[in-house]
C-alpha cells in the first residue's frame, strides 16, 4: 500500500514565544514525556513543532483558548433581541508582547495521515490501543479529537518510526486550514521570526473567524 505524502509549501509559518519561534520547547517542561499536543511523542524521544501552511491558520491555533465556553454560546441563544456580538471571547491585551511569527521552510515528504491509505494503515497498526482506550472504531474524525490525546501521540509514533519527518495534518478549527508536525531533528531552514503587532491583519482575521475581539 503506498502512503501518500505531501511537500510543505514554501513558506509554513508558526506562532510561539519569543524570541525564537522555531526553537522547541525544552524538555524540563514535559510532563509524562510529551508537552500535551497532538502529535507529541508519548515516550518521550523526540519533540514535535507545530506549523500551519496560511498565516492566519497559525493565529487560529494558538487563539482558539480564548474562545467563550459553548455552553455560555448556548445560553446567549436564550436571550431575545438582535444578537450583536457583544459577548465575544477577548484576546488579552499582552497577547502578542511575548509571542513571534516564525516563517520558514521545511523539507522533505510529510505523512498525510488524513488520507485513506493512511487511515487504514493506522487502524490495523492501532487497533489495539483503540479497543485498550475504548474506541470502537479507527477513522478520519478519531484523528480531529483531543481527547483521548494518547491515540493520536501513538499515530505519531508509528509515522516517526515509518523514517517520515513529520505530518501533514487539517485543522480541527476548519479543514481549509492546513497544518504540519514537525518531528526532532526539524529538517528546516532559512528560519526567521518576527515580533507580532496588534494590528497584524493574519491576527485580526483570526480572531474574526473564531469569534474574539481584540483587547483595546
Amino acid at each position: 500500500m503506498a502512503l501518500e505524502t505531501k511537500i510543505p509549501p514554501q513558506p509554513i509559518y508558526r506562532v510561539a514565544r519569543l524570541p525564537d519561534a522555531w526553537q522547541p520547547p525544552d524538555w524540563s517542561r514535559a510532563s509524562d514525556g510529551t508537552f500535551g499536543n497532538r502529535f507529541d511523542d508519548h515516550e518521550g524521544y523526540y519533540r514535535v513543532l507545530y506549523a500551519s501552511t496560511q498565516e492566519v491558520a497559525c493565529f487560529v491555533e494558538t487563539l482558539a483558548c480564548f474562545r467563550l465556553d459553548i455552553s455560555f454560546l448556548a445560553e446567549l441563544q436564550t436571550i431575545e433581541g438582535e444578537d450583536d456580538f457583544g459577548r465575544a471571547g477577548e484576546v488579552p491585551r499582552d497577547w502578542s508582547d511575548s509571542r513571534a511569527l516564525g516563517v520558514g521552510t521545511a523539507e522533505g515528504n510529510y505523512a498525510d495521515i488524513c488520507a485513506a491509505e493512511w487511515i487504514t494503515y493506522l487502524r490495523r497498526k492501532l487497533a489495539s490501543d483503540c479497543l485498550r482506550l475504548g474506541i470502537r472504531d479507527f477513522d478520519a474524525s478519531v484523528l480531529q479529537n483531543t481527547s483521548p490525546r494518547i491515540l493520536t501521540q501513538l499515530a505519531s509514533r508509528v509515522v516517526y518510526e515509518l523514517g517520515f519527518p513529520g505530518i501533514c495534518y487539517r485543522s480541527r478549527y476548519g479543514h481549509n486550514f492546513e497544518n504540519w508536525a514537525l518531528f526532532e531533528p526539524f529538517r528546516i531552514r532559512d528560519t526567521v521570526s518576527r515580533p507580532i503587532a496588534n494590528n497584524h491583519p493574519a491576527l485580526l482575521a483570526a480572531a474574526n473567524i473564531l469569534g474574539l475581539k481584540m483587547h483595546s
